[in-house]
């Protein structure tokens, strides 16, 4: 039994993928950041088209240095983040070849199922030309069968696909290479050089990876994840509740908040994240995939997501889209989990002091596709259109790091606009 390789690039339509550009509120077209200049252009509109580009550099500079002031910024980081072939880690589509396929990895043109997985398929009645190389809607139809069939074949295949899940979340990140987490490393260290008297940077990711993990370590940024600060450490939700401030040598004076400290929330779980038989999570080296406290890929999230420790992360996300004054940033994340997008889309109606800035390098195509696969980058483009509070950036995780303002390398024009604006109460 075989599946046909992915589409060629010769017959996927004229895209604008990757090209660096945004559109905001009221606007009728997006705002392009790098000149498209054909050749032989008239040395004179060439100008201007230059001239025309670097307006909307600054203006998005501008935008963005006013957002990273508002009292909250929380960010939302989906697969995205980690994909790419810098960061190389896996895809939902890589997930499925080393799951079913018998040659993972050969990236052949005709790939073979393997015997088992094939039985499977067939044991299930999961049609791949149907429903596609999904290993989401493989894994939820084998879950669902194995409520009310005793599967040997089923069960054994879920198990062992939770190993190579596991694995290949985990065995990615190569710590002598000290670019792969370039990206990661720019977008935490300019979000961290906020003022410590506003809120924490808050990071919610979907990630199971360690990537956010490893780049704050690589630059001395502390983690607050819920975790105890001792051996071994457990899960306990006070310690969100935490903070970390730095004591004056002399006197008795109360300390100050420490500078790069932020929160970090996984949603869906962590590859080093294991649950024992008394029901303790505690940060582990290697989890067994029994043990692993993961939301495994499945259209079950949403009830997964209802068992602790992801009870409490998530009742955390709802928390922090209430709040007044924040800026959500949404990169990485396609909105195929509606658990997590329809509070956003709620948040946005219902939060007058929102701003979501949503950031994704395929933004203008996702908008102008129909909405049949998935209505809420529609709603989102519609909802900008409206001239309600929300940017949407076509542009690379990587691309988008390097975009937002450096907040201590203002000029003093800069921090004085900054501060009247803090003294207003603008955005």
């Amino acid at each position: 039994m075989s599946t046909s390789a992915e589409p060629s690039s010769s017959s996927v339509p004229e895209t604008t993928a990757g090209k660096p550009m945004f559109f905001g509120p009221d606007r009728s077209d997006w705002r392009g950041l790098l000149p498209d200049i054909p050749e032989g252009t008239d040395p004179t509109e060439e100008e201007k088209l230059l001239a025309k580009s670097r307006a909307a550099k600054e203006e998005l500079k501008a935008f963005l240095l006013s957002s990273l002031q508002m009292q909250h910024v929380v960010v939302l980081a989906g697969s995205g983040t980690s994909l790419g072939p810098v960061t190389n880690g896996p895809s939902m589509w890589t997930l499925w070849d080393y799951c079913v396929n018998a040659n993972p990895g050969t990236k052949d043109d005709v790939r073979e199922i393997s015997e088992a997985a094939s039985k499977v398929i067939a044991a299930i009645r999961y049609e791949i030309s149907a429903e596609g190389e999904n290993i989401e809607a493989l894994l939820s139809r084998c879950e669902a069968y194995l409520q009310v069939n005793d599967d040997i074949d089923v069960a054994n295949f879920v198990t062992s696909s939770k190993k190579v899940i596991l694995e290949k979340c985990s065995e990615f990140i190569d710590h002598d290479n000290p670019d792969q987490l370039a990206a990661h490393r720019t977008f935490l260290h300019r979000l961290s050089r906020r003022r410590v008297r506003d809120s924490r940077l808050k990071l919610f990711t979907t990630n199971y990876d360690l990537c956010f993990e490893n780049a704050a370590g690589r630059q001395g940024l502390v983690v607050l994840d819920g975790f105890s600060f001792t051996q071994p450490r457990h899960f306990d939700p006070r310690f969100f509740l935490y903070d970390i401030v730095r004591r004056p040598t002399t006197g008795d004076e109360v300390g100050t908040p420490l500078e790069g400290v932020f929160h970090l929330y996984k949603l869906h779980g962590s590859v080093n994240w294991s649950r024992s038989g008394d029901s303790a999570i505690d940060v582990v080296s290697n989890p067994t995939p029994e043990s692993a406290c993961l939301i495994y890929p499945a259209k079950g999230k949403y009830q997964q997501s209802y068992v602790q420790p992801h009870l409490e992360v998530v009742s955390q996300y709802f928390s922090v889209l209430r709040e007044p004054n924040t800026c959500l940033i949404v990169t990485g994340f396609g909105f195929n989990d509606d658990h997590l997008s329809e509070p956003i889309l709620a948040a946005v109606r219902t939060n007058p002091h929102l701003r979501l800035i949503v950031v994704n390098p395929s933004a203008d195509d996702l908008t102008a596709r129909s909405t049949e696969e998935n209505k809420y980058w529609d709603v989102l483009f519609g909802l900008a259109k409206q001239g309600e509070d929300v940017w949407l950036i076509n542009a690379t995780f990587g691309d988008f790091a390097e975009m937002i303002p450096d907040l201590k390398s203002l000029t003093p024009a800069q921090r004085l606009t900054r501060d009247i604006k803090q003294i207003t109460g603008s955005k």
